[in-house]
């Protein structure tokens, strides 16, 4: 792969190392020619100097053959701007840019751009380490708004359809964990004694899907 990195702070050059070192083609544009430093000696890519939303900086990045395209900088405007060139104008498939703000990252999600909030992301996951919960979670996405949490189960699911389970709490399963192997769900499976049931929710819903999925099946399904 030929992949274009626009930052080369610390995590454009570790992505950029990484990278290199698995073999791909990296090519790293930064303003600041001194942020270069960072990839070492040993990096095997190419660095290009200029302002990452430049089109001939792209070009001279090879833009025009990249396969991927991430933008890390420190700054929003300049992540997104970079990548909706890299999309729009040259055509690559697979675009990444790291955003401050999560509310604008949900917003360039819906443009089909890939964004990473990582302010909120890092505030969440810290809260979540110094105010431990009682649930599970066991994924989170980049932008902290949908989850996966090990879901227990009332003994009254035994022997009941993943459809059920579903209508009765709004929420989708994920997956399930039978005789220690993990499994995708059908709506037509039946919930076994023993199962662990991971459910997609948010932080809106979770507490309504734990309480329902752990009382009673009392709607009968």
């Amino acid at each position: 792969m030929h992949v274009v990195i626009m930052g080369c702070g610390r995590l454009g050059s570790t992505l950029a190392q990484k990278l290199d070192a698995q073999g791909h083609h990296v090519a790293v544009i930064d303003q600041n020619a001194d942020a270069f430093r960072r990839l070492g000696d040993g990096f095997g890519g190419v660095t290009v100097n200029g302002i990452g939303f430049d089109r001939d900086v792209l070009r001279a990045a090879g833009i025009e053959r990249a396969d991927a395209f991430a933008a890390v900088s420190s700054g929003d405007n300049s992540n997104i701007i970079s990548a909706r060139l890299a999309r729009e104008t040259f055509g690559v498939s697979r675009v990444v840019a790291r955003i401050y703000d999560s509310r604008r990252a949900q917003v360039y999600e819906r443009l089909g751009i890939a964004t990473i909030a990582t302010i909120r992301w890092a505030a969440d996951r810290m809260f979540r380490f110094l105010v431990p919960e009682d649930r599970v979670e066991v994924f989170r996405d980049p932008t902290s708004v949908v989850s996966i949490v090990e879901t227990p189960l009332h003994r009254d699911w035994v022997g009941k359809q993943v459809r059920a389970l579903e209508e009765r709490t709004g929420a989708r399963v994920a997956y399930l964990m039978r005789f220690g192997m993990g499994a995708l769900a059908q709506p037509s499976t039946v919930l076994q004694d023993g199962d662990q049931v991971f459910m997609l929710v948010t932080d809106e819903t979770v507490g309504s899907v734990l309480d329902l999925a752990q009382g009673a099946d009392k709607e009968g399904h």
